[in-house]
């Protein structure tokens, strides 16, 4: 029978019991429906949030100056001459239009399998609150995440609803990592009739540090992301002033100098937990791994930042600069919750 973590006090974080068995583990039996799926959804979502930033640093997000429909149109018009008549010719750009409408259908086809693997979760893990909630707020947020879209076009990129879009979508990833985490963790045990070892039975040493290191270094990280947006946004207003490109980031002013300092407190914090791993957790290879991808996560950040200021804020690099910050935040949550649980 499969274990409850539901109290009716809290929804509390506590490892995964395995499910009994008499078989060994087998990397198939890790690999549940939900899992593939979740793998694929969190991947699909990863894929919408590096187009989503092709979308902004191409400067196509207007590109279709409606929403949900494209000039009027489910399908985009393939001329200037078949606009309708209440849109100015002008607005009409080819590329950007397309780079947006496929930006939209990709974020329909996320939602699509967000949908399935709740229905997955619910199917296969009902009895798994740890499972099946973050599932469904991960799908809840999608729909809000759609009516943000259209909130962006409506206040023409504003920059605090752009903000709110990919805090959104990073939070969304979020949700799915940790229930994909959780549904791999929750395995058959090795030994019959028994089960793996909770945290008072686990050997080694308490990682109540590493933890709380890790666990603020999120946190850490999500306002920089928040930070950074603001940055771009300032940035595309001083471009729209007349600013020339290369002295644009000049007149960001402090929302700048506070993400600059972020990225520093993100990096020292990854350090930190680099040491911790080192002096308390060195046998645990997992853990390590996984602590060495968010440093080097972290250093690709910085160093993406300064190639931005010295290289007048190209548009590629402010796409990588954004894509390693998505998965800094996800490879963050699974060294998290595999320091938790493994």
């Amino acid at each position: 029978m499969s274990p409850t973590f539901w109290t009716t006090a809290s929804w509390r974080l506590v490892p995964p019991r395995a499910v009994p068995d008499n078989d060994e583990v087998t990397s198939s039996q890790t690999r549940t429906p939900f899992v593939r799926l979740a793998l694929w959804t969190t991947a699909l979502t990863y894929a919408l949030i590096l187009v989503g930033s092709l979308v902004r640093a191409s400067g196509a997000g207007l590109g279709c100056p409606d929403w949900p429909r494209c000039f009027g149109s489910w399908i985009p018009p393939s001329s200037v001459e078949a606009l309708p008549p209440q849109f100015d010719p002008a607005l009409f750009n080819p590329t950007l239009m397309w780079t947006e409408y496929l930006n939209r259908l990709l974020g329909v086809t996320v939602g699509f399998f967000i949908l399935a693997a709740t229905v997955s979760a619910w199917r296969h893990h009902r009895r798994d609150p740890h499972i099946l909630w973050p599932t469904v707020v991960a799908l809840v947020l999608t729909g809000y995440e759609g009516w943000l879209g259209g909130r962006v076009v409506a206040h023409e990129l504003a920059p605090w609803i752009v903000t709110a879009h990919l805090v959104v979508a990073i939070i969304i990833v979020l949700l799915l990592l940790y229930a994909t985490v959780y549904a791999i963790y929750r395995r058959p045990a090795l030994v019959s009739g028994r089960t793996v070892a909770t945290d008072d039975e686990a050997e080694g040493p308490p990682r109540t540090t590493l933890i709380a290191t890790v666990a603020v270094m999120i946190l850490v990280t999500l306002a920089q992301v928040a930070v950074g947006t603001q940055v771009r946004g300032n940035v595309d207003d001083a471009l729209d002033a007349g600013v020339a490109r290369p002295q644009a980031l000049a007149k960001v002013g402090t929302f700048d100098s506070v993400h600059r300092t972020s990225a520093l407190a993100v990096m020292s914090l990854a350090l930190i937990a680099l040491l911790v791993v080192w002096s308390k957790h060195p046998r645990e290879k997992v853990i390590a791994q996984w602590t060495y991808a968010v440093v080097a996560l972290a250093a690709a950040q910085i160093v993406l930042g300064v190639m931005l200021a010295y290289v007048a804020l190209s548009p590629p690099y402010q796409v990588l600069h954004l894509t390693v910050a998505s998965l800094l935040m996800g490879a963050q949550m699974v060294q998290l919750l595999v320091a938790w649980w493994e």
